[in-house]
C-alpha cells in the first residue's frame, strides 16, 4: 500500500480528535472506572492536556525525526501517552492504569513510565529548562567525540511555568547562547491553577525572551480569523480582539447562539457589531475562538520557521484554550476538573467511536492510520552503541604528607585523572563562577575551558590559564545553581540523550547547594550519573558568617534518593572515594543501580593533619582501611591499640564517630578521656550516605521478611564494640543521630543546629560546642545515659 508523502490537514485533524479522545478517556478510567480503595480523587488534568493536543499531534504526527528529543509539559502526560499508543510505542492494557501502581505516571517519567520519556516535566519549570541543557551537552560531545546525527530539543511549557524563576535563570545562561537546534513552545492558554489570568504577559515575556537573544514566535490567531481580518472591516475586528480583557474572551468557549455574540459585543466598537451583524450564530463562535494554537498548520508553519533559524535558541507562543474539544474550555476552575459520565459518552460519540471500540488504535488501513504507520517507523530510534570501557584507577595516589584540606585534595585528584589518557577524555567539570575558589584551576590549567569557537585571551593571569575553545573540558557557568545541577543532570544522561558517556563533576559552594536543590533533585530522579562537591563544609569557613555557611546539607545528602553522599575527613580516603564513584558511573552510565546515580562529596577548607589517617593505615592495613573508607566509616583511633592500660574490662568506652572538619577536636577529645581513664575509640564516618543505606537495607529486610536482621558489614567493622557513642559534625546534629539506633546504644548528637555568625573556627566550634572539652562531656553524659539504661 503506498504512503502518502505527507499528511493533509483532514488527517492529521482525524489524528488530533483521537488524541483528544484517549487523553480525555485515560483520565476519566482513572477517575470514574478504578477502584482506589481509598476515596481520593486520582486526577489528570483534563483540560490541560488538551490545551496542548493540536501541537503535540503536530510535532509527533508532522514535524519530529528519530533523534529529536521532547520536554512534555506535567499536565500533558495523558496526551503524550495517547500519542505513544497510536504510534506504537505503548501497550494498550496501560491506558487504563493512570496513576496506578506500575502504570503511567502522574508525569512524564524517564525512569518510572513504560513508554519512552526523553525529560521528566514533573517539577514545572525544570523539565522546561532541561532541553536547553541538553543541547549545550550535545555542542560539548560534538566537539569532542565528533557530530552526532542532528537532534532539535523541545520543550512544551505551560505559560504558568513561566512565573519559575528557574526557567529565565535557563534563558539568561551565557553558556548556552547560541543553541540554535532548541525550540520552546510555550502552551498560551492563559489560564493558571486557580483562575484565568487577569492580565496577558505576552509583551513582557517576549522582550525577555528576546533580550536574552532568542527568536520569538506567536501564533495567535487561526486561518479563518486571519482570512476574516483581510476581508473590509476585519481591521476592527481584530482591533476588537486583541484589545478585549483575557477574562471575556476567555467566556466565550462556555457560550452559544444569541448569548455568545451578547457577550463578544460587550464593550465592542460599532464597527465590530457591522462587520459580524450577517454572520450566523453557529459561524460566530468558530470564527472568533479560532486560535493559532489549535490550527495544526499555523503551527506548523511556526515550526518550520524556527528550524530556519539556526543560530540562536525560538519559543513559540501558541494561543491555545484550556479544555480545548472539551465542554469545559476557558472555565475559570476547569484546572482540575473531569467530564461527566454522559459528557464523556457525547465526546465518544462525537469522535466516531463506541464503548467496544473506543480504545482501538486508528484503523490501519485508513489514511490516518496509515500516516501512524509511516511516522512510527520514521520515528524509530537507532539503537545505542556501547559504551567504551573507561578505566578509572582505584586512586590517583595522591600525596597528603602536610595538613591539607579535602577541598585541595579534590583539585589535585582530578588533575591527576586529567593526566590518565584513559579517563581523561571523558571528564568535564562545571562551575557557576566558583570554579577557581573550588579548586578547580589545575584542572582547568591541564584541560582549558570549552568555548564553540576559539576566544582570544587578553590578558594572563599568573596561576591560571584561562584558555577558551572546543577542546576546553570545563564549562562555566554564570552564578546560578539551579543552572549548574540542571546541566549536570544533562551531562550526566549524555550517554543516552547524545550516545556519550561522559565523567560530569561539578562544584558549588556547599551553602548553597539548597538553592539548587530543586535540579539536584530532579537530576537523580531523572537517573543522571555524575558527582558534585560542596565546599566549604559547615560553618568552617567561620569569618564569612552564617550567610556562606552551610549545616542542613549532609542531612539532605543523607536523604536525597539516588544521591550517595560522603564527607571524608582524609586526602588518601578522598581519592578512593571519588574514583571509586566515577569507576561507578564509567562502568554504568545507564545508572542501573537507581540507588546510586549521583555522588555528592562534602568538602572542607580547612587543612587538617594527615598523620592520624597514615597511622591507622599502619595499624589495619590498606585493603581493609580502604574497603571500610568505601563502605561508609573506619576505625581511625583505637583507644585499646594505644593505651594498653584502657584494655582493662573495668574503664569505660564510649566511641566518638565524625566526619569532616571536625576531626582535630574529636581526637583531642579522645586524648583527654584517655587521660580520665575512659577508652574512646575514634570513628572517621567517610560515607554517612553509604551507611544510613546499607542499614536501611537490612532494617527494610527484616521488616518484610519478620525477621531479625544484623547489623550490616560496615557498621560491624566500625563499631565492633557494644559502646554509647557521641556523634560530632561541623553539620546540623540530627545527620549522624541516627547512629545510635542504629547500634542499638545510648547516643548524644553534637552539630550546629543554629544560624552561623562570623568569627574563628575555635570562636563558632566552642559557641556550637564543637570543642574538644564538650565533645568530653557530651561523651561523660553518653556514659551516664548507658549506666541508667542498664
Amino acid at each position: 500500500m503506498t504512503v502518502q508523502a505527507g499528511p493533509t490537514p483532514t488527517v492529521l485533524d482525524e489524528i488530533q480528535r483521537r488524541v483528544l479522545w484517549l487523553g480525555t478517556r485515560i483520565v476519566d478510567a482513572a477517575n470514574r472506572e478504578r477502584d482506589t480503595g481509598d476515596g481520593l480523587k486520582v486526577g489528570g488534568h483534563q483540560a490541560s492536556s488538551a490545551s496542548l493536543v493540536t501541537a503535540m499531534t503536530a510535532l509527533w504526527f508532522a514535524h519530529l525525526d528519530a533523534e529529536d528529543r521532547v520536554a512534555v509539559k506535567p499536565h500533558a502526560s495523558p496526551a503524550f501517552h495517547a500519542i505513544q499508543y497510536l504510534l506504537g510505542g505503548l501497550d494498550r492494557a496501560y491506558l487504563t492504569r493512570l496513576r496506578a501502581r506500575g502504570g503511567l505516571q502522574s508525569y512524564p517519567s524517564r525512569t518510572k513510565d513504560p513508554d519512552a520519556v526523553d525529560f521528566s516535566t514533573g517539577s514545572v519549570g525544570l523539565g522546561a529548562a532541561a532541553p536547553l541543557f541538553a543541547s549545550l551537552t550535545r555542542r560539548y560531545v560534538d566537539a569532542h567525540f565528533g557530530a552526532r546525527p542532528g537532534s532539535r530539543f523541545v520543550a512544551l511549557v505551560g505559560d504558568a511555568e513561566l512565573d519559575e524563576g528557574n526557567v529565565w535563570e535557563a534563558v539568561a545562561e551565557p553558556a548556552a547562547a547560541g543553541l540554535g537546534n532548541v525550540m520552546w513552545v510555550v502552551d498560551f492558554n492563559r489560564q493558571s491553577l486557580d483562575r484565568v489570568v487577569p492580565g496577558v504577559r505576552i509583551h513582557q515575556w517576549r522582550g525577555q525572551f528576546a533580550a536574552a537573544g532568542w527568536h520569538v514566535v506567536e501564533i495567535k490567531y487561526g486561518r479563518r480569523l486571519q482570512a476574516a481580518f483581510e476581508r473590509p472591516g476585519g481591521e476592527h475586528l481584530r482591533t476588537w480582539i486583541d484589545a478585549m480583557p483575557n477574562e471575556q474572551y476567555q467566556s466565550l468557549f462556555a457560550l452559544e447562539g444569541p448569548a455568545l455574540r451578547e457577550r463578544f459585543l460587550d464593550g465592542a466598537p460599532p464597527q465590530v457589531g457591522e462587520f459580524v451583524a450577517d454572520l450566523p450564530d453557529a459561524e460566530l463562535g468558530p470564527l472568533v475562538t479560532d486560535l493559532g494554537g489549535h490550527d495544526v498548520e499555523a503551527v506548523l508553519d511556526a515550526f518550520a520557521e524556527c528550524d530556519a533559524v539556526r543560530d540562536r535558541p525560538s519559543v513559540v507562543f501558541a494561543y491555545t484554550v484550556k479544555g480545548w474539544g472539551l465542554p469545559l474550555a476557558g472555565g475559570p476552575r476547569n484546572h482540575a476538573a473531569l467530564l461527566t459520565g454522559e459528557q464523556i459518552d457525547e465526546l465518544r460519540t462525537r469522535t466516531g467511536l463506541t464503548s467496544e471500540t473506543e480504545w482501538d488504535p486508528l484503523d490501519p488501513a485508513s489514511p490516518a492510520g496509515i500516516w501512524a504507520g509511516a511516522r512510527r517507523d520514521h520515528l524509530a530510534r537507532r539503537p545505542r552503541s556501547a559504551s567504551p570501557e573507561v578505566a578509572v584507577p582505584a586512586a590517583t595516589g595522591v600525596r597528603t604528607g602536610k595538613p591539607t584540606s579535602t577541598q585541595e585534595v579534590f583539585g589535585r585528584v582530578l588533575t591527576d585523572l586529567a593526566r590518565d589518557e584513559a579517563v581523561a577524555p571523558y571528564l568535564v567539570t562545571t562551575a557557576p563562577d566558583v570554579a577557581t575558589s573550588t579548586n578547580l584551576a589545575g584542572f582547568i590549567n591541564k584541560t582549558g575551558v570549552f568555548s564553540p569557537a576559539q576566544r582570544r585571551a587578553w590578558s594572563q593571569d599568573g596561576p591560571l590559564r584561562w584558555t577558551e575553545n572546543p577542546a576546553g573540558q570545563h564549562i562555566e557557568l554564570g552564578i546560578s545553581e539551579m543552572n549548574l545541577f540542571l546541566l549536570l543532570g544533562q551531562l550526566g544522561l549524555a550517554w543516552d540523550m547524545s550516545d556519550q558517556p561522559l565523567l560530569p563533576v561539578g562544584t558549588v559552594y556547599d551553602p548553597f547547594v539548597l538553592r539548587g536543590l530543586d535540579a539536584f533533585l530532579y537530576g537523580a530522579y531523572s537517573g543522571s550519573r555524575f558527582v558534585v562537591a560542596g565546599t566549604p563544609s559547615g560553618i568552617s569557613l567561620a569569618p564569612e558568617g552564617g550567610a556562606h555557611q552551610s549545616s542542613i546539607t549532609a542531612s539532605v545528602g543523607i536523604e536525597l534518593p539516588g544521591v550517595t553522599f560522603a564527607e571524608p575527613t582524609y586526602g588518601a580516603a578522598l581519592d578512593w572515594l571519588l574514583c571509586d564513584a566515577l569507576g561507578r558511573i564509567a562502568a554504568d552510565p545507564a545508572g542501573s543501580d537507581d540507588r546510586e546515580v549521583a555522588y555528592y562529596f562534602r568538602l572542607t577548607t580547612r587543612p587538617i593533619d594527615q598523620s592520624p589517617f597514615e597511622a591507622a593505615r599502619a595499624r589495619l592495613g590498606d585493603g581493609a582501611v580502604r574497603a571500610q573508607a568505601l563502605a561508609g566509616a573506619y576505625r581511625l583511633k583505637d583507644a585499646h591499640h594505644d593505651r594498653p592500660d584502657l584494655r582493662d574490662e573495668r574503664a569505660p568506652v564510649v566511641h566518638l564517630a565524625a566526619s569532616g572538619a571536625v576531626m582535630p577536636e574529636v581526637l583531642e577529645a579522645a586524648g583527654e578521656l584517655a587521660d580520665e581513664g575512659v577508652a574512646a575509640h575514634v570513628v572517621d564516618v567517610t560515607s554517612a550516605g553509604r551507611l544510613y543505606r546499607s542499614w536501611q537495607d537490612g532494617l527494610r529486610q527484616g521488616v518484610r521478611t519478620a525477621t531479625a536482621r544484623p547489623a550490616p558489614d560496615g557498621l560491624r567493622a566500625a563499631f565492633p564494640d557494644r559502646a554509647p557513642v557521641v556523634t560530632v559534625q561541623d553539620a546540623a546534629s540530627h545527620a549522624l543521630a541516627w547512629l545510635g539506633s542504629a547500634l542499638g546504644v545510648a547516643a548524644v548528637p553534637l552539630g550546629v543546629d543554629e544560624f552561623g555568625q562570623s568569627g574563628s573556627i575555635r570562636d563558632l566550634y566552642e559557641l556550637h560546642d564543637l570543642r574538644a572539652g564538650a565533645i568530653v562531656n557530651a561523651a561523660l553524659a553518653a556514659l551516664h545515659l548507658a549506666d541508667d539504661r542498664s
